[in-house]
């Protein structure tokens, strides 16, 4: 649990920096794609071309109106499942890119791959369907990249969880959350939105059942794998957002 808490930052931070890099928005138009189309029909494609209500409920935290635009939107210019391979090729672009020469990247793929196969996806179908998908046999840095994606779905799906059981709404969940109200209007949910104050215990409880069911995944490492695998990530981390700057 301790783990999953101190990896989340950089685990979010690197499994989704691919999502708002400007060459994959890019790719997007040139598919035919609005940015928003492409986020949401590339997260859901994995589960294949199934109704927008299953996507929404598979996201969980975005609106249900706002899910079924960008899927309905994807739809006409490709296959959901195609749009999710797009997807995964600028995840692997991506990597290539930005980790390639991170210091100890071959060390951050065994251990995140090794997090990854050993995560249980029960409960956690976003996350399922994309560990299904054929994996690049790319270079360490597109495997990394992957491997972290994979591991932000996982916590994703986990915090739905928790949110879910904590008696939150989603909205509450997102205003309560680290980017507040910036986050509710990004996913779909407009004001007026209700004081902040009364839910941040029960967001707090939500991230630690997320901890938790996260945790798992990396229950079978040494305390020394542990902290290595800590170690790396916050280096990783550090060098490639401040090389961004």
């Amino acid at each position: 649990m301790q783990t999953a808490a101190m990896a989340a930052d950089a685990v979010n931070r690197l499994g989704g920096a691919f999502l708002e890099c400007p060459r994959t928005l890019r790719r997007a138009r040139e598919l035919g794609l609005t940015g928003w189309a492409c986020y949401v029909a590339g997260r859901g494609g994995a589960l294949g071309d199934v109704r927008p209500d299953t996507v929404a409920a598979a996201l969980g935290l975005i609106t249900p109106e706002a899910v079924r635009d960008g899927w309905d939107a994807a739809r006409r210019a490709l296959s959901p499942r195609e749009v999710a391979a797009h997807l995964l090729a600028e995840c692997c672009r991506w990597g290539s890119e930005h980790l390639d020469d991170a210091p100890k990247v071959d060390r951050l793929v065994e251990l995140t791959e090794k997090a990854v196969l050993a995560a249980d996806g029960a409960g956690l179908p976003l996350f399922a369907a994309w560990r299904a998908m054929p994996m690049p046999g790319d270079g360490p840095g597109a495997r990394a990249a992957v491997a972290l994606h994979l591991l932000r779905e996982h916590r994703a799906g986990a915090l739905l969880l928790g949110v879910r059981s904590s008696g939150l709404s989603p909205m509450e969940a997102l205003i309560a959350g680290p980017e507040g109200e910036a986050a509710a209007v990004a996913f779909g949910w407009q004001p007026p939105y209700p004081p902040v104050a009364p839910l941040l215990r029960r967001r707090a409880w939500a991230d630690a059942v997320a901890d938790r069911i996260s945790g798992q995944a990396v229950q079978n490492f040494t305390p020394a794998e542990r902290g290595e695998w800590i170690t790396i990530l916050k280096d990783t981390t550090r060098t490639v957002f401040t090389r961004r700057r």
